[in-house]
Formats: C-alpha cells, structure tokens, sequence
C-alpha cells in the first residue's frame, strides 16, 4: 500500500469516528430535551389541577339536579293542615316509615289520616313504584280537576292534621308551575319569558326555609308561586325545557323576578311597596311597554283602562273595615304621593269623624277594595269588586254622591305584566327581548 492510499485510509477512519460521536451526542441531546419538555408538561398540569378540579366540580354540579320541597295546601290553598290524605299512582306505591313499609298495587288507593300507626316511626314518604309515574293525590281539588304530581311525598303529623311536602327537582316543579301561572295558549317566547322568572324565583326561594319545620322552600299557593293548580301543557313544558337552568341576573345575583297581570302601559318601582331603592333592586325601574310607533302593547286589552263608581256610603264602610279607622262620612280621598310610572303611593281618606292616611300600593289597593261595587274595564264587561282594587294607577274624584275611580292595569304593576310580553311576543319580540325590557341591566345566563 503506497503512502498515499495510506493516508487517505486514515482520513476516512477519522470521519467515521466523528461521525458516531456526533450521532450519539445528537441521540442525547434528544433524550435530553424530550425529558425536559415532559417534566415542563407534568409542573404545567400540576399548575392547573386546581383549576381543573374545580370546574370539574363546577360542572358536576350544574348537571346535579336542583331539588324543591313544596308545601301542598288543601282545597283553594287555604290551610297546610290536612285531616285526609289519598294518594294512588298507575304503576303502584311504595309508603315508609322508618322500618315499616307497605306497598300499593296498581292503581290502589293509600289512605291516611293524622292517628296512622305509621307516624310512630316518624314521617311517612310516599314514592311510586315506577320510575317518573306521576302521584294522584285524590283527596285534593285543584283548577283543572284532581292533582297528580312529579317526584315523592313526605307526611309530617302535627296537632292541627297532616302536613303534605312534594319534593321533585326544580325543572319539573316549573312544568306545573308555568301554566298555573300564565295561560298555556300564550306565545311560546312568552311563556318561555315566564318560566326564566318562575325559575330565577325559585332558585331564590331554595336558598332557605320559608317552613323550615317541614323542611320546605315553599308552598303552592299565592304566596309564592301557584303550583299544580293547571294541568301541565306541552307548550309549557316546551318553554320550560328550551330555558332549562336558565335564570335573571344582576350585580353578580339572580333575581327575584316580581311579576303581575297587566300593565297601564308602564311598570313602577320597587319603592311602591316602601322598600329603599339600592344597588341591589336597580333592576326593578319604571319603564314604558310601547311598541316603536309609541303606541301601548297592551292598549286593547280589557284591563288596560278600568272604572268604578263608589257609592259614598259604601267607600266609607270599607276604608273603615279596611284600615281599622273610624273616620265617620267619608268627604274626600286624595292620592298624596304618588311614585314612578304614576302610581299612588300615600292617599289620605277625610272623614267628618276623622281621617286615615295609607302608604304602599298594596296598602292602598285593600283600603278601597272589598266588596259592595263594579268595576267596567274599557272592552264594556263589568265585574264585580274584589278584595283588591285592580291596580294603584288611578285617579280619584268625587262626584253627586259617588267616587268615581279611573284606573289602568290589573296587579301591582314591579317587573313583568304577563299580558305585555304575551303582545310583545305576537310583535315578534323574543324572550331575552321581553325580559330586558321589563328587568333592567339584566342578563340571562
């Protein structure tokens, strides 16, 4: 091998060396940054599980069903005592009581009154057989019949009779509570409106005790929101499930979404009822419920103008009984005050006995209310007085021996009139529309 064939061996011997030794360095230096970047990955989560396990938490509990326990009142909502309890369901029933329990066939009726041995052992719950089978409570009359209901039963013995508490979840409780509250035949966007209020008041009242004896957020009446006492309705039901969890919010808070019948062609505040306007309430402003020509949503409906001629005489029993005053011959009423929207918040009543002065419009509503006199409202049909004068816009005037009251608007006129967003929803208004007109700076999340 000569000299030259000799170096040139060796120079190719060298560079298949440095060869190597570049590719093993290359191999380490990738080993070196893919475990960087995997510990970089593993701090990176360590650094965010906080977080995820807290919207996990936040998500199991927004699928988790919220519960209600409504206190069912006997016949017209008048007591919560029950004397007599008859439950009965297609698929059966299943009564408990600590460790007793009876079933019920098909269709079989569990009667119970307040001396039941089963009470010994504490309150009784009432579940049907059958899986989402709803539970008829026969002894009970409602508007549309005799009641059944979703979800369970619980039965508390007291000294004055049963107590009956439903328990079901919220989005169910809405499905009866929707149609007892605003017509079924309302336009859809309407009563999908009425279900976000009927949900954010709700919501509000589970966040306490209003029977904290029974363990109940609420009962069926009136005094919250009427419950059960229409049939449920597929549009309902659909106005309910098309705003599933969906409720008002304002300041961070849901809110309790006051609503009424009709309007006069604008809302009020919340100073109507005495309470101190503050950040929290803002949303309960006077607003005018026009459409864009500035005409009223509402001006053809009946209850939209109203009037009542008041004999003397019987105004003057009935402020009396009203206000527990004697004032004598009534001589004048005059409003005194009046708030936001028009409404009457202070009116005095003069008598040649005396005289009364009465604030808030609910107040004021039950002092000239009662019975003894008609009302017209503006379509001609006359109808007879009741507990409570329709609304407190009006005006009032003396006239040959009579008070003539002109008013407008059926209910105590804070939040949403019923009536305007079911004309606001034949307009083409949406329910996100309706609701921030009537609620202000409010949201729906």
């Amino acid at each position: 091998m000569d000299k030259r064939k000799l170096v040139k061996r060796k120079l190719n011997e060298k560079y298949v060396y440095y060869g190597i030794m570049l590719f093993v360095v290359a191999i380490f230096l990738v080993i070196m940054f893919s475990e960087r970047k995997k510990r970089e990955t593993e701090l990176d989560i360590e650094s965010k599980l906080p977080k995820i396990q807290q919207e996990e938490t936040q998500s199991k509990a927004q699928t988790e069903e919220q519960m209600i326990r409504v206190v069912i009142k006997t016949n017209g909502f008048q007591e919560i005592a029950h004397a007599e309890i008859k439950f009965q369901a297609e698929g059966g029933l299943i009564a408990t009581a600590g460790d007793e329990k009876r079933e019920y066939g098909q269709g079989e009726v569990f009667a119970v009154t307040p001396d039941d041995a089963m009470f010994q052992k504490g309150t009784i719950k009432v579940e049907s057989v059958v899986s989402g089978d709803k539970i008829t409570v026969s002894s009970l009359n409602r508007g549309y019949g005799t009641p059944s209901y979703l979800g369970s039963f619980e039965l508390f013995s007291s000294a004055e009779g049963m107590i009956l508490v439903n328990e079901l979840p919220l989005e169910e409780y809405l499905y009866a509570v929707v149609p007892s509250e605003m017509p079924a035949s309302y336009e859809l966007e309407a009563l999908k409106a009425q279900a976000v209020c009927a949900r954010s008041y709700a919501y509000n009242q589970t966040q306490g005790l209003s029977y904290p004896e029974y363990n109940a957020h609420v009962d069926d009446s009136t005094s919250f929101q009427v419950y059960g006492n229409s049939k449920e309705q597929e549009s309902a039901v659909r106005a309910v499930d098309e705003t599933r969890g969906q409720k008002l919010w304002y300041q961070n808070q849901v809110v309790t979404a006051y609503y009424y019948s009709t309007s006069c062609g604008k809302t009020t505040g919340i100073e109507a009822w005495g309470t101190t306007p503050d950040e929290q309430n803002q949303y309960l402003q006077s607003v005018e419920i026009c459409k864009e020509d500035g005409n009223s949503y509402e001006a053809e409906l009946p209850w939209y103008r109203w009037k009542a001629v008041v004999p003397e005489r019987v105004l003057s029993n009935l402020i009396e009984l009203n206000t527990a005053t004697e004032i004598g011959t009534l001589q004048n009423v005059s409003v005194t005050k009046r708030g936001a929207g028009g409404v009457a918040l202070q009116i005095v009543a003069q008598g040649d006995g005396g005289s009364v002065t009465v604030d808030t419009e609910n107040k004021i509503r039950r002092a000239l209310g009662g019975k003894g006199y008609q009302i017209e409202k503006q379509d001609g049909t006359v109808v007879d007085s009741q507990n409570l004068l329709p609304s407190a816009f009006f005006q009032i005037e003396k006239s040959e021996g009579n008070y003539i009251i002109n008013g407008g608007g059926y209910g105590h006129g804070i939040g949403m009139s019923q009536n305007g967003a079911n004309e606001m929803a034949k307009c083409g208004k949406t329910y996100i529309e309706i609701l921030q007109l009537f609620y202000q700076g409010v949201t729906v999340e």
